[in-house]
């Protein structure tokens, strides 16, 4: 990785050399190809404050570069900013290249079925059925039936009239009983 460090109308001592060198290797964590780093700092003065300019600009490979520029009155302060900005472009970045989204449903189906023997799984949907005793002793009245319906809470009863018809008494939606 090349660094190079820039100063326009600014001295760049040693502990300010120091303090973008130490911000920059904390860059190299995302494991991304940095070709090179370009910090410019630069003071300024508008309205008669001074204040200073950081630029960063950091080239990667097989990738857009990432340009970053911060203003601030302190210079260490706009090294901080304009690292946590760089830190979370590149956090970005790699978020991108990485894989966080789940396998498509043909490949999960696939995996899913490859462990399944398809003999056993068939023999597994066949419909059951479970043999169920009425209580159709003998034939009842409808207002029977309508009585004990309310008193059990259910939705519906099954019975046998005087015709010998097998009926169903259920409970409406709107609050009414309806018979088959």
């Amino acid at each position: 990785m090349n660094i190079s460090l820039t100063g326009r109308h600014l001295e760049l001592t040693d502990a300010i050399k120091a303090h973008m060198n130490t911000s920059i290797d904390t860059l190299s964590k995302f494991h991304m190809d940095i070709i090179s780093v370009n910090v410019i700092a630069t003071a300024q003065t508008k309205k008669g404050k001074e204040h200073t300019c950081i630029e960063f600009v950091i080239n990667l490979a097989h990738k857009n570069s990432i340009v970053i520029k911060q203003n601030d009155d302190d210079l260490y302060a706009a090294i901080d900013l304009a690292t946590s900005r760089a830190q979370k472009a590149m956090r970005r970045m790699h978020e991108r290249e990485t894989v966080h989204h789940k396998d498509g449903l043909n490949t999960a189906k696939s995996e899913a079925n490859s462990h399944i023997d398809i003999k056993e799984a068939g023999e597994a949907l066949e419909d059951k059925i479970v043999p169920v005793e009425l209580e159709l002793y003998k034939p009842r009245e409808v207002e029977d039936v309508l009585q004990d319906l309310k008193e059990s809470g259910k939705l519906f009863d099954i019975f046998i009239d005087h015709e010998g018809k097998t009926r169903v008494l259920y409970k409406r939606n709107d609050g009414r009983f309806g018979l088959y």
